[in-house]
């Protein structure tokens, strides 16, 4: 337990996806079964704390954006010539 959190999200991520498959493989035996449950447990646990981490930031970066109102976000409008600079 806790190793998981040295794993990046899409590490997590992607060891969870090989637990899904191997359970779904349905040639486990209970204890098994179990072990790759508890762990996938493990790893979900941490990919949601990654995800409400990286919510948090954004929220804080831009809290307008986030708060839903859609009024404050500014479309992005390339240069109307192409001899304009970005």
């Amino acid at each position: 337990m806790g190793e998981q959190k040295n794993l990046t999200f899409e590490q997590a991520l992607a060891e969870l996806e090989q637990l899904v498959q191997e359970m779904e493989s349905g040639n486990l035996e209970l204890e098994r079964a179990l072990q790759l449950f508890e762990r996938g447990m493990e790893l979900a646990r941490h990919c949601n704390e990654l995800l409400d981490t990286a919510e948090l930031r954004v929220r804080q970066l831009a809290p307008d954006a986030m708060a839903g109102d859609e009024a404050s976000l500014t479309p992005f409008e390339p240069p109307a010539s192409a001899e304009e600079q970005w």
